[in-house]
Formats: structure tokens, C-alpha cells, sequence
């Protein structure tokens, strides 16, 4: 299925979602961000990043899925991927606290950088529930169609592929993600890495000791979850 020239999407997902971009809520929401756009706001991430979890990590090839909500809304922060942010830019706290629950479960040092790219160039969906904000204001683009096109994205997942991992972190993934059959995936939940709430469980979850051990019972290379230092990732910052 050809993709349109104005869609940055990989035609893999292009193929599964396709009829979503055809609906009109899909259609309000492009003008919702032109309309936007037009009015001087800054919009995260780039245009170029909005769909970076779907390119970076095709459909045929998510083995784990990790679901957020909002991207960051800091100048520079956001680009496409959930958790992560571009190298060079300060960790946000939730990341912080996901390198030390990392570093406890795998012994894996804590990078010097908050980018995850390497982990969705493996098959780690790293999926927002919204792909856009306005900078400076947290939740600005919630409720304008975003949900709903994530929420088809991972119904496809859950029903047209088996034995992924789907981990979800906090109350609002787990309700995003709760139709999800266990009996077909691994569902891991615990609270979310947030200082607000990582005190009430998040440590010592060992969510990622856990999916590499049950990708590795179906038969799957497990994800290498160590990142590469800082200088090696240069290259990030000019491809995406």
C-alpha cells in the first residue's frame, strides 16, 4: 500500500492504519495542528518526529511495547519516542527512575544520555498515547483525536500479532491497554517510574529481565537493553 507523500509513516503501519487517516476525526486533527501551527505556537515534537515509534520500529517487527501518555514539552526534549529525549538533553525524572530500576534488574550501568532509540531500532515500541503538545503546556493536545489513533494502533498489535510484550506503567497505560488477551501476550504492569509514584512498587518490578525471558521462551532474541555511550549516538540527532 502506497503511502501518501504528505504521511511520514512506515508503510507497514501505513498499511494496518490507513482507514484511520481517512476518518474525520483524523482529518479535524491535522487541522487542529495547522490551525495551531499558523496561531506562532511551538508544537513538539518536530513535525519530521511525530511519528518517529512507527518508523523506528515497523509493525512486523515489535516484540515489546511500552505505552506513555504526553510527549515532553520542553524545547529540544521531545522526539517521537516515549521516555526518551534527544542526547544531550537533561533525564527527566521518570527516566531516571527506569535507568535504576534497569540497573537493578540487569546490572546495566546507567547511560550518560536519555535518548532510546537503540532500544526501538530492536522492536521496542515506545508509543505515547498523544504525539504532539504545545511547548510549556503538559497535556495541551489530549482529547483532539491523538487517543484514538493510538488506541487503534495498539488493538492491532494486540489482535493481528502474538507473544509481544506489552508493558504498562501507571494507571492510565493500563487502562489504555486494558482489552489487551494475556493468554496471547506477556502483559507486565506496575506503577508509573514518575517520583509521584515510583515509591509504590516500580522498583524491583524487573520488567526487563522479565520480557527478555519470555521473548526467549518463543524462540526470540532478547532485547540488548544497554545503551551505547553518548558520543555514539551523534548520528541520532541528524537522522530523525
Amino acid at each position: 500500500m502506497q503511502v501518501p507523500d504528505s504521511l511520514k509513516i512506515h508503510p507497514s503501519w501505513y498499511s494496518v492504519l490507513a482507514p484511520e487517516f481517512k476518518k474525520r476525526y483524523m482529518r479535524e486533527l491535522r487541522e487542529f495542528l495547522q490551525q495551531e501551527k499558523q496561531a506562532g505556537k511551538n508544537i513538539f515534537p518536530p513535525a519530521a518526529q511525530i511519528f518517529n515509534a512507527f518508523n523506528s520500529t515497523p509493525f512486523d517487527q515489535v516484540k515489546v511495547v511500552i505505552l506513555g501518555q504526553d510527549p515532553y514539552h520542553g524545547a529540544g526534549q521531545a522526539h517521537g519516542l516515549c521516555f526518551s529525549v534527544m542526547p544531550g538533553v537533561r533525564l527527566p525524572p521518570s527516566l531516571k527512575n527506569i535507568y535504576k530500576e534497569m540497573e537493578t534488574d540487569l546490572g546495566i550501568a546507567v547511560p550518560d544520555h536519555g535518548c532510546l532509540q537503540p532500544w526501538a531500532e530492536q522492536g521496542v515500541l515506545l508509543l505515547n498515547a498523544t504525539l504532539t503538545v504545545e511547548e510549556s503546556k503538559a497535556g495541551a493536545h489530549q482529547g483532539r483525536g491523538w487517543e484514538r489513533f493510538t488506541d487503534a494502533a495498539v488493538h492491532a498489535l494486540a489482535e493481528q500479532r502474538e507473544g509481544l510484550v506489552f508493558i504498562l506503567w501507571g494507571s492510565y497505560a493500563q487502562k489504555k491497554g486494558g482489552f489487551i488477551d494475556d493468554r496471547r501476550h506477556l502483559v507486565l504492569k506496575g506503577p508509573h517510574p514518575s517520583p509521584l509514584s515510583a515509591h509504590r512498587g516500580f522498583f524491583g518490578t524487573r520488567p526487563f529481565s522479565q520480557a527478555n525471558a519470555y521473548l526467549q521462551s518463543r524462540g526470540e532474541a532478547p532485547i540488548n537493553w544497554a545503551l551505547p555511550p553518548s558520543g555514539a549516538l551523534q548520528r541520532v540527532a541528524v537522522e530523525i
